[in-house]
């Protein structure tokens, strides 16, 4: 039975990991900090990923290391998470010699829609983080670990996902009353208009359809949790996998329009147009991960949608 060694196991894309493992047949061992991992049949090591003894005990042993651990616009603890944790697991997974590490990375390395996108964003992609801790952090998690794989020959995967939903997420995502100011740059609407303040004021709910400069509607790529966990579940103890970064995202990028007047015509809630010059549409190329490891996903926006409604209205939160 081989093992699998998982950092972040309690947090959002974690324990969906864990399930996709267990199903599996693996071993797993899980580093523990704050949150415990309740799932049955998990040898749980108690620590930090800042604590290079923690780590290594966790990975000694391993065949597979899977990264999840990460902080969002965190300016105390992000560094600390993302960029010497992740120097930890690596150089744990150099002594031990593990068959596979897999990195959990986000397209937020690939500055997504802060800047102009010509072209899809395939794996060739320069990193380039938009502003922000998270973006900063996907950044140097990758480029540590092509450098371990460069100098040490650590064998290396890498997958790139954009943003992950779940649940009843995207009906969070289209409400104007919570997107206003996020805490997390490239989350929300930016900058809004008096008209959509005063909206925002009255706690008015509308369904938002942003543009860009030109005012034509946005198109952005995101993914759901299930067809995060499809591709993980491929690359996961598989050979051809090894050496290679996958981006992994939806069946297509949407178009805020017709998602909008789509959740409309489903809550009869009102659309309400918010200008976002700032913000540039993009897709993600997502042909090598088809083409190498059969992915398919599954859900495009108008699937994500419904699935979101029957959530909520079941009561499926998160």
């Amino acid at each position: 039975m081989k093992t699998v060694a998982i950092f972040g196991a309690s947090g959002k894309l974690g324990c969906q990991a864990l399930g996709v493992v267990a199903r599996r047949g693996f071993a797993v061992r899980a580093l523990v900090h704050r949150t415990p991992v309740t799932a049955a049949d998990i040898k749980s090591v108690p620590g930090s990923i800042t604590d290079a003894k923690a780590v290594d005990e966790t990975v000694r042993g391993a065949d597979i290391v899977v990264q999840l651990a990460t902080t969002k616009e965190d300016a105390v603890t992000f560094f600390d998470v993302s960029v010497r944790g992740t120097f930890n697991v690596l150089e744990a997974c150099r002594r031990h010699g593990v068959k596979q590490f897999i990195l959990f990375g986000g397209d937020a390395a690939l500055g997504i829609w802060f800047y102009p996108q010509p072209v899809p964003l395939d794996e060739s992609h320069p990193l380039t983080a938009y502003p922000g801790y998270y973006a900063f952090s996907k950044v140097m998690e990758e480029t540590m670990a092509a450098q371990y794989a460069l100098q040490y020959g650590v064998p290396v995967t890498v997958l790139r996902s954009s943003w992950v939903f779940e649940h009843d997420d995207l009906l969070n995502h289209f409400s104007l009353l919570r997107n206003v100011n996020p805490a997390e740059p490239g989350h929300g609407f930016g900058e809004v208009s008096d008209d959509v303040l005063a909206l925002v004021r009255a706690k008015q709910e509308r369904i938002p359809i942003l543009t860009d400069a030109q005012g034509t509607p946005l198109r952005r790529h995101i993914v759901h949790m299930d067809d995060v966990m499809q591709a993980f579940d491929r690359m996961i103890d598989n050979p051809v996998a090894l050496g290679q970064t996958f981006n992994i995202a939806g069946p297509s990028a949407f178009d805020y329009r017709l998602a909008a007047e789509h959740l409309s015509q489903q809550l009869g809630v009102a659309t309400v147009e918010i200008s976002s010059p700032k913000y540039h549409s993009f897709e993600i190329n997502i042909a090598r991960a088809r083409s190498v490891l059969g992915y398919a996903p599954e859900n495009d926006i108008f699937r994500m949608t419904d699935r979101a409604l029957l959530a909520r209205q079941s009561g499926a939160t998160k």
